[in-house]
């Protein structure tokens, strides 16, 4: 395995954009212990960062016309990934289950490349691809450059996924419950160094050498890497977690300061592309706001009701008396026409909020408190602002 320099921090060229932490960056699959588990040994100075890259640090711009976005081409992350675009009215069009391009219907010009994760962030670096949707983790760990455009997205629905430090239940390792006492353990020297399983060549010296390990050796996997300890292979291992109910049954255990970040799906550009590539803002710009709008709307409820009262500013009032019935910005408050002896009344006014699905029947029951009847509840798709703060910062931050 050749390890390569990492490029410099000033030679930042993608932009971050995360969307769900539920959507991780890889399915791995999980073998037996009788499997054989080939494996590639990384001997990692710790004095300094040594990293694996493929392809250039700087990206390119081609002559293509053509856009292009990457996805992860199998796993959880590919699946969820299509999930959400077809839920933000972006479904992906394959003509051939077999073929790695495809297209969005809804995107002119923009072309759709399945890849394995970490090629997509390399194919970024090089200018082969403009846009990609990938986990926090591979991008830290195949493109160490600076990203110097950063936006979140807050999402409530979708838990972030550690990638920790994780070691036997037994032997030498059970009264060890932190990275402290790991790093204190005398076992540890330059002929005997402590031997940690991991897909992260990167991240995982860099980690070590932080929290205090001077004499360690990394060996990359094919495999399940909770097999490595059992088998004798690795003292510890570094990897991606989900719920841990694999770690439990193969008797390994978490340990106190050892989460090396928290990974989530995020949607990457390159800077270069954004900047000079004719079309990628405005297609950048509606993937962003198709995204933002619907994730804003997940776990949202509508809420109608009808509520007698003398006038809007009466109703209003009483509505707004209740925290939980102040919506997105405040109620809408619509009069409710009726006839009654050949007369057009109002004796009725229209309640429309938005509420948070944990307080759904806490708000119903606080409309029924003030008068409301005829409930009526609907989940909402999307909640479009004005304008994305997101966006604004993305265009502030290329100096556009």
């Amino acid at each position: 395995m050749s390890l390569r320099a990492p490029p410099s921090s000033t030679s930042s060229s993608c932009s971050l954009f995360p969307l769900c932490p539920g959507l991780h960056s890889a399915s791995r699959a999980r073998l037996p212990l009788s499997v054989a588990f080939p494996t590639r040994i990384v001997r990692c100075s710790l004095l300094q960062d040594q990293v694996s890259v493929n392809g250039g640090a700087g990206s390119r711009v081609s002559d293509r016309n053509e856009l292009r976005l990457g996805l992860p081409s199998k796993g959880r992350m590919a699946d969820d990934t299509l999930d959400l675009l077809k839920d933000c009215q972006l479904s992906v069009r394959k003509v051939n289950p077999r073929q790695y391009v495809a297209d969005i219907p809804q995107l002119s010009n923009l072309e759709v490349w399945f890849q394995r994760p970490k090629d997509i962030v390399r194919k970024l670096l090089s200018g082969d691809l403009d846009l990609g949707i990938v986990g926090l983790d591979i991008v830290s760990e195949y493109g160490q450059v600076t990203f110097d455009i950063l936006i979140r997205f807050d999402i409530l629905k979708c838990s972030l996924l550690p990638t920790v430090t994780q070691i036997p239940k037994y032997g030498i390792f059970e009264n060890i419950n932190s990275m402290d006492e790991l790093a204190r353990m005398p076992q540890w020297t330059a002929e005997k160094p402590l031997r940690v399983a991991t897909g992260f060549t990167y991240l995982g010296p860099k980690f070590m050498r932080e929290k205090g390990l001077k004499h360690v050796v990394f060996s990359t996997a094919d495999g399940a890497l909770e097999a490595a300890p059992a088998m004798g292979i690795a003292d510890a291992i570094l990897d991606l977690v989900s719920s841990g109910t694999t770690l439990r049954e193969n008797n390994l255990k978490e340990i106190e300061g050892g989460v090396v970040l928290e990974s989530q799906a995020v949607l990457v550009a390159s800077k270069k592309s954004l900047v000079h590539r004719k079309g990628l803002l405005d297609t950048t710009h509606e993937i962003i706001e198709r995204l933002e709008a619907h994730l804003r709307a997940v776990g949202q409820f509508t809420v109608v009701a009808n509520m007698r009262g003398n006038s809007p500013d009466e109703v209003a009032e009483r509505v707004l008396s209740q925290p939980s019935l102040a919506g997105l910005q405040g109620p809408t408050v619509s009069p409710v026409f009726c006839k009654r002896d050949g007369e057009v009344v109002v004796d009725y006014y229209a309640i429309v909020i938005c509420v948070p699905k944990k307080e759904l029947y806490k708000s119903v029951q606080q409309l029924r408190a003030i008068g409301g009847s005829g409930v009526l509840v609907s989940p909402l798709t999307y909640i479009f602002d004005e304008e994305t703060p997101r966006w604004q910062e993305l265009l502030g931050k290329l100096g556009l």
